[in-house]
């Protein structure tokens, strides 16, 4: 028997629905409720709002939880790779070895941007922010293809070859615009490599010298990439569905969730974290110092990279994350302060009472703004990483959204405390 929930509002009962998903979460449907009443519900920041049913992510931030498709974050880590697992997260299976095939070959088909293009990356000034180019290329991209401006909502066949050319040539693009960012030469994508391998040699080859690609770099990336595929209804995921309800098309759709991760509150925390270690370095302290002070709440002083909205309970990214941290750190045997630095805030407060009765634990911006400075890549890089990983969770709620026969354009609605009702005074009798 569904339960049901009971509103009373000016004398009048009104009855609601009650939904209950898969893993027990519990809503109070409210859609027919201002119809009915005249009244809407008030939520800022949408904290308390469902905004839809979903199949691709569960988190439980209480337990620590986070699973692809039902699958568990922690076994995609072990046994998976970033490409299985963007199969996964847009189809809603793992993969047969036929469907990889097939998927893994789009991607490599479509790694190669339009000549055209290329002149477009020439027009950013040198100091343009990758996210800006990335952005604003992924949108671009889209007119050199008939297939994407012609495509039609609900066509899946071709939304397949489509999806792929989105994840591929984000990758390319955030390459690209990492070259031109730093005045070198742009350099092609080879088909004999992998997804990340493909990156990383468009990132770091040189015109005569190809980037010695080290496994443990490769993996390290494409285990970034996995873990940021999807995270649920996040600031960035939200405007992809808001923006692909209107039916905007795939590149447009997943552009507008590019401009909402640059945001430091969202794809910019792992660069947050850098830019603290930094300041930490800069003043001479090797952290005991900044931990103190991030404990006075008047310092204006806050420890980047620990503590999660949505985890109460350490981050399952985080452990899985902290491990591979700690190879590559060791393997490549790298000397930074910076790195020092963030080990030494690490174990200060995994120990410290004050951020372990608040569960502030390191989360997953922190080790991986770690190894993506390991590696090599520059700060203003971070959250292009960000977006390349996060590309396939956009797509599968694009998909969710174009396979729902009763999808309707998002419009929220507002409550307005403006001026009253005002008229209009001419010019000369204005004060």
């Amino acid at each position: 028997m569904s339960k049901e929930a009971t509103l009373e509002l000016e004398g009048k009962s009104y009855t609601l629905p009650t939904v209950t998903g898969t893993e027990n979460e519990k809503a109070v449907d409210i859609s027919s409720l201002r119809a009915n009443s005249g009244y809407i519900t008030l939520d800022e920041a949408y904290g308390n709002t469902g905004s839809c049913v979903s199949k691709i992510t569960f988190i439980d931030g209480d337990k620590g939880i986070l699973r692809y498709r039902g699958i568990p974050i922690e076994e995609l880590a072990d046994k998976s790779n970033f490409v299985e697992t963007a199969y996964l997260i847009i189809y809603g299976n793992l993969p047969t070895r036929a469907q990889l095939k097939t998927f893994s070959d789009l991607l490599t088909e479509n790694s190669f941007l339009p000549e055209n293009m290329k002149f477009h990356f020439e027009g950013f000034p040198s100091t343009a922010h990758p996210m800006a180019i990335l952005s604003a290329m992924i949108n671009a991209a889209s007119c050199f293809d008939e297939k994407v401006m012609r495509w039609q909502w609900g066509k899946v066949k071709e939304f397949e070859a489509i999806a792929a050319k989105l994840i591929s040539q984000t990758r390319t693009i955030a390459a690209y615009s990492y070259r031109k960012s730093h005045g070198l030469p742009l350099i092609y994508p080879k088909k004999a490599y992998k997804f990340t391998e493909n990156f990383l040699h468009m990132m770091f080859s040189m015109p005569y010298e190809d980037y010695e690609i080290k496994p443990e770099i490769a993996k390290a990336l494409d285990l970034i990439f996995l873990l940021h595929a999807d995270h649920e209804q996040n600031c960035s995921t939200s405007t992809v569905r808001m923006v692909a309800s209107s039916q905007a098309n795939l590149f447009a759709s997943c552009s507008a969730g590019v401009c909402a991760l640059w945001g430091p509150l969202h794809g910019g925390a792992n660069q947050a974290v850098l830019e603290m270690l930094d300041e930490i370095h800069k003043t001479g302290d090797d952290g005991s110092k900044f931990i103190a002070a991030a404990k006075d709440k008047n310092s204006g002083k806050k420890l980047m990279g620990f503590g999660h909205r949505v985890y109460k309970n350490y981050d399952p990214r985080a452990k899985i994350i902290k491990k591979s941290c700690d190879e590559v750190l060791t393997k490549l045997h790298i000397s930074d302060p910076l790195l020092d630095i963030a080990k030494h805030l690490e174990e200060a407060a995994l120990k410290d009472s004050y951020f372990v009765e608040r569960k502030l634990y390191p989360n997953v911006d922190f080790y991986s703004g770690i190894i993506m400075r390991a590696i090599g890549i520059p700060v203003e890089m971070f959250p292009v990483m960000f977006a390349i990983g996060r590309m396939p969770g956009w797509i599968a709620n694009y998909k969710e959204i174009m396979d729902e026969p009763k999808s309707r354009i998002c419009r929220p609605r507002q409550i307005y405390n403006g001026a009253a009702l005002n008229h209009y005074v001419p010019i000369e009798g204005r004060k």
